[in-house]
């Protein structure tokens, strides 16, 4: 089909919005030569489009499915680089053909522009000795494009992402950054990888895919020295302090160690970076400190000053009541008590002030050798009361206590037949039993005997025939159940299992007491086409009603989960 082709960009790009159509300006000659993309996705003519082409080679792409979830879909011009015709000498040249062959070159080069319109490029503008080749593979590998000084382009590395502080787990790219949080080292990435195991980093078995880049440990380790630097420049203060007025009257002096100071400055340059380093190093000590106490707080702190997890043995100060509490890893308790206000055992309360005698009088008791009561309370103040009545009689307030008024009424008198049942030994299979005189221990015959039981007569003897209802069976003999006639069409189905039903008059089908698993037989006689209906919890095959509401004798078999009866029917019986 031979078109004029426009000039226009062989390429659109439209919001995804149903299956279409998606229409598309520039000319085709056939259904293959454009491409269709789901957003990233290459679509499959036929299978997942289809293409009508107008008779001027414009058209629309309609989608055999609704794109779900896709934002675009995008007509390209794909028309494959070809030639497959061939004209040969004194042969027929044909103008559908040779306008077929001018289209298709058309295509070509409108596809090979459109392909370079969206390709990285320099300006024409641009001085002639411009080069936009890029690097080889090998040179450009693992690195990111740039721009030399001239504007050509070049592969560097790149600083790389911060992924703050190193987890296990995580994946992580070539040049990504870390930290150590045990030691606070810096690390860079060099071999892509999901990081496993725990820190420190240093003794990782991953550690060859990274670089240290900050060693902050190193740092660290001087933190005692800045410490014990820090507590020496406190003792100082105070002498700096007092030879302030000295320094004065050496001021002279000062002046001829002038040259001595000049001599010794690149000395003290050096230090000056050891004190910068003991400052740093004596700030995180204080953070260390800080860490630990916490200093003065109205209420329980659920982190440390730092907005950190607290750590074991963290201390303040309470000054709701108050005193100091410390944190025992889960818990706030109190770190102390005063003991002023206690006796201790090992000084034997010598601590009391007073006399022995005032003592005891104060705290009740008598002054002599033994504790004197006038009354004892159990339990509250309110509950029994134990008194003197008189010598040797105590007097007891209520009834649940004890006495010999209460033995063979609250409390079980000597019996001689009890006494007999706790002489008897105990033996396997025995039953205590009377004797007419005594309590005894029997077993087998002899306590069958005293039963008055008789196998076969009194009790079931054993039968190898005897059905069981937890194991399968097969039955030699013929079994059947009862048949209960019910014409009301409500089947109770705890009275048995088949039924007879000759209706008079229209009913619904009805289980009643229904048990999962059970199943059974109902013969219907209607007769005189009553209608039947079916009960909620009856579940029967559409058209069973209106068939076995016909005049007929029809065969009903049911079986119930316990919930619902599910029912199917024979057709009317001769």
């Amino acid at each position: 089909m031979s078109v004029p082709i426009s000039n226009v960009t062989r390429r659109v790009v439209l919001a995804a919005s149903g299956t279409g159509p998606y229409s598309f300006t520039f000319e085709i000659l056939a259904a293959t030569d454009i491409s269709v993309y789901r957003d990233d996705t290459l679509l499959t003519l036929t299978t997942d489009y289809t293409v009508t082409i107008n008779t001027n080679g414009t058209g629309y792409v309609t989608l055999t499915a609704t794109p779900t979830g896709a934002t675009q879909i995008a007509i390209v011009g794909d028309r494959a680089i070809q030639r497959t015709s061939d004209f040969t000498t004194g042969g027929d040249l044909f103008a559908t053909t040779l306008n077929d062959e001018l289209d298709s070159l058309t295509i070509f080069a409108q596809q090979n522009a459109e392909a370079v319109d969206r390709a990285l490029k320099a300006p024409q503008t641009d001085p002639t000795n411009i080069s936009m080749t890029l690097p080889r593979a090998t040179s450009r590998a693992g690195k990111v494009l740039s721009f030399d000084s001239n504007g050509n382009p070049a592969a560097v590395d790149y600083i790389g992402t911060n992924r703050g502080n190193w987890a296990s787990g995580t994946a992580y790219n070539q040049r990504d950054i870390a930290k150590d949080t045990t030691n606070d080292n810096i690390y860079q990435v060099l071999t892509p990888h999901t990081s496993s195991g725990s820190l420190p980093l240093s003794s990782n078995a991953d550690i060859g895919k990274w670089a240290l880049l900050v060693d902050a440990a190193a740092a660290s380790s001087s933190a005692t020295a800045a410490a014990a630097s820090a507590s020496a420049a406190s003792s100082s203060a105070s002498t700096a302090s007092t030879q302030a007025t000295n320094a004065s009257n050496y001021a002279t002096a000062a002046s001829t160690s002038a040259s001595n100071a000049s001599t010794s400055a690149s000395a003290a340059a050096a230090d000056a970076a050891s004190a910068a380093s003991a400052l740093a190093q004596t700030l995180a000590a204080y953070d260390n400190f800080d860490d630990r106490y916490l200093g003065a707080k109205s209420s329980d702190p659920s982190l440390d000053n730092d907005g950190n997890a607290l750590i074991a043995g963290a201390l303040y100060f309470n000054t709701v009541l108050p005193g100091m509490k410390v944190y025992t890893g889960s818990a706030w308790v109190i770190a102390y008590v005063s003991g002023g206000g206690f006796l201790s055992t090992a000084n034997n309360l010598s601590e009391l002030t007073a006399t022995a005698s005032t003592a005891r009088t104060n705290i009740g008791l008598g002054t002599g050798d033994s504790p004197q009561f006038t009354a004892i309370n159990v339990g509250n103040a309110s509950d029994t009361t134990v008194t003197r009545a008189s010598a040797g009689v105590i007097a007891v307030e209520g009834s649940n206590v004890l006495m010999a008024s209460n033995i063979g009424t609250s409390v079980q008198a000597y019996d001689a037949q009890l006494a007999d049942i706790a002489g008897l030994t105990p033996t396997d299979n025995g039953v205590v039993i009377g004797n007419g005189s005594n309590f005894v221990v029997e077993s087998g015959a002899t306590l069958k005997t005293s039963l008055g039981l008789t196998i076969g007569t009194d009790v079931q003897a054993y039968d190898a025939d005897t059905a069981k209802t937890d194991v399968a069976q097969t039955f030699t003999a013929s079994q059947r159940g009862t048949v209960t006639t019910d014409n009301d069409g409500s089947f109770d189905l705890s009275v048995t299992n088949n039924f007879a039903c000759t209706p008079t008059g229209s009913f619904t089908l009805t289980f009643t007491n229904m048990t999962a698993g059970q199943s059974g037989f109902i013969l219907l006689v209607n007769g005189s086409n009553y209608t039947v209906s079916a009960h909620a919890n009856t579940k029967v095959v559409s058209g069973s009603l209106t068939t076995i509401s016909a005049t007929g004798t029809y065969l009903l078999s049911y079986w119930t989960n316990g919930t619902n009866t599910y029912v199917v029917n024979s057709g009317a019986l001769a």
